[in-house]
C-alpha cells in the first residue's frame, strides 16, 4: 500500500522500476536542469488507472494488464517554465517514446476545465493539448475528465 511506504522504499521501488525499463517517465531538461517530467509507461505499472471506479479504468478488460496499452498519467513542470508549451513538448516525446518501446495504444486521463486558478488540477494534464497531439475521446465517466486514447500502430 502507498500509506506504508517510507521515503527509502519509494527510492527503492522506483529505482528497480528504472532499472527493469523501460523507464517510468520522461525528464525535459533545459540549460542542464530538469524543469519537468512526464509519467509514461505500461498501464499495468499505474495500478490506480485500472480501479473500476477511476475515470482512468480501463475499456476493455485486457487493457490492464496488456504491456501494448501504455498511459501518460501525470505531469510536473516548475512555476517558473510554465505556459511555454512544454506539456505539448512531452506528450510529443512521450508519444515517440512508447512507440520506440512497442507500444500500440496510449491513453491520457487530463482535465477539460480546472477552476484553480494556480492549475493544481492539470498534474493530469489538460485536455487540449492530448486533442493537439491527436488523441480521441474514448468515454467519459466524469464531467471534464474523459479518458482520451491515440492508436500507435495496428494489432
Amino acid at each position: 500500500m502507498r500509506r506504508e511506504n517510507n521515503r527509502e522504499r519509494n527510492k527503492d521501488h522506483i529505482k528497480a522500476r528504472i532499472e527493469a525499463g523501460p523507464p517510468p517517465g520522461l525528464l525535459l531538461i533545459e540549460n542542464g536542469r530538469a524543469d519537468g517530467w512526464m509519467q509514461i509507461g505500461p498501464r499495468g505499472d499505474v495500478p490506480e488507472w485500472n480501479n473500476r471506479g477511476r475515470v482512468s479504468a480501463p475499456v476493455e478488460d485486457g487493457d490492464a494488464g496488456d504491456p501494448e496499452v501504455w498511459a501518460i498519467s501525470c505531469f510536473f513542470l516548475r512555476p517558473s517554465v510554465r505556459r511555454k508549451g512544454l506539456s505539448h513538448q512531452l506528450v510529443a516525446a512521450g508519444i515517440k517514446h512508447a512507440r520506440l518501446e512497442g507500444a500500440r495504444i496510449l491513453e491520457a486521463c487530463p482535465i477539460s476545465h480546472s477552476k484553480d486558478s494556480r492549475s493544481i488540477g492539470l498534474f493530469v494534464g489538460a485536455t487540449r493539448v492530448f486533442e493537439k497531439a491527436g488523441f480521441k475521446t474514448v468515454v467519459e465517466r466524469k464531467a471534464g475528465r474523459p479518458l482520451m486514447r491515440l492508436t500507435l500502430q495496428s494489432p
